[in-house]
């Protein structure tokens, strides 16, 4: 009989001493698993990645390749994030008809599981003219994709604000137009956002003296890290630049204020895959001392690498410099 207990009490011991091992073992799985959790976030940057259609302008304009498959390709480069630009759907639009087209964008973008983000607009008339007539009608041409915008579930529109090299002329202008497509846009939950795109809108002074005079919650900027240029050779839109904004850091921070959106444009790199003329660990610090968490828009702008290779190392040194930065 003393013997049986003896026994009953060692197989009891055996049993308290493997749960005992079963539950420290289980909390330093745990802590481990807190700990990479951890870890990972504190190295995941502070914004998510979109693609700029203009990246591939050349692939789809010159080389053929649907623009349908911009969301395949946007996803299979590990993009989160749709920016399209509206022209280089004319050809579609035309055979297909406006609505199908949008349709279609939206069905590619939920089969690849990828947030449409914003529409860049060209092509739609000036919404700084400096006539009256002509800005109304570039304010309903605007309209559509305003529309458009909604139905992706995109949260912004892109617009062009050229009008005239005169501030004194262009602020009233360009302010009628944006308020006036501002006011149709905030009826369906749209941002309309002014790019640093040339002439006076990289003027960043003119630019925010302007937006401010709009005064509205849904009326903001689209930075971009290039387009700096203020004057064009013959007073072209586009071309050879006679002039450029003092400033580019300076302005960027301005503009920051009033963000929606980032573009990140680079031109060509370095051997250590540095832009060659822009500061992408400066820039990146201001986007983030702004309090912008948002996406950021990847937009290759040179000839040297391929478009895809321009792309790829963007994202790359997007992803580097947000590890640099405080």
């Amino acid at each position: 009989m003393k013997l049986y207990f003896f026994e009953k009490k060692r197989v009891l011991a055996c049993l308290i001493l493997i749960l005992l091992l079963n539950f420290s073992c289980k909390n330093e799985k745990k802590e481990a698993t807190s700990e990479t959790i951890t870890e990972a976030t504190i190295n995941e940057p502070f914004f998510k990645l979109s693609l700029a259609q203009w990246s591939l302008h050349r692939t789809f304009n010159e080389d053929g390749v649907d623009p349908f498959k911009f969301a395949e390709i946007a996803k299979l480069d590990g993009f989160e994030g749709l920016e399209y630009v509206n022209h280089i759907y004319d050809k579609q639009i035309e055979s297909l008809g406006f609505d199908k087209v949008i349709d279609s964008l939206k069905t590619l973008s939920e089969k690849f599981e990828i947030q449409n983000v914003l529409i860049m607009i060209d092509g739609e008339g000036d919404l700084a003219d400096p006539n009256e007539e002509l800005r109304n009608t570039a304010v309903e041409n605007h309209k559509k994709w305003v529309d458009a915008a909604q139905k992706l579930g995109c949260h912004s529109i892109r617009v062009n604000t050229f009008g005239t090299n005169d501030p004194e002329l262009w602020v009233p202008s360009v302010v009628d137009g944006l308020k006036k497509l501002s006011a149709y846009a905030a009826t369906k939950n749209i941002n309309i956002l002014c790019e640093n795109h040339g002439w006076l809108s990289s003027n960043v002074p003119v630019l925010m003296r302007a937006i401010n005079q709009v005064n509205m919650d849904n009326c903001g900027t689209l930075p971009d890290f290039g387009n700096w240029c203020v004057k064009r050779k013959n007073g072209a839109q586009w071309g050879e630049c006679d002039e450029v904004y003092h400033d580019k850091y300076e302005g960027i921070k301005i503009m920051l204020t009033k963000a929606k959106a980032v573009s990140a444009k680079a031109y060509d790199f370095d051997e250590n895959g540095n832009e060659t003329t822009l500061d992408f660990p400066r820039i990146i610090q201001m986007v983030k001392e702004s309090g912008y968490i948002n996406y950021i828009g990847v937009e290759y702008e040179g000839n040297r690498l391929s478009e895809k290779e321009g792309i790829l190392a963007i994202k790359t040194l997007l992803l580097k410099s947000a590890k640099t930065i405080q």
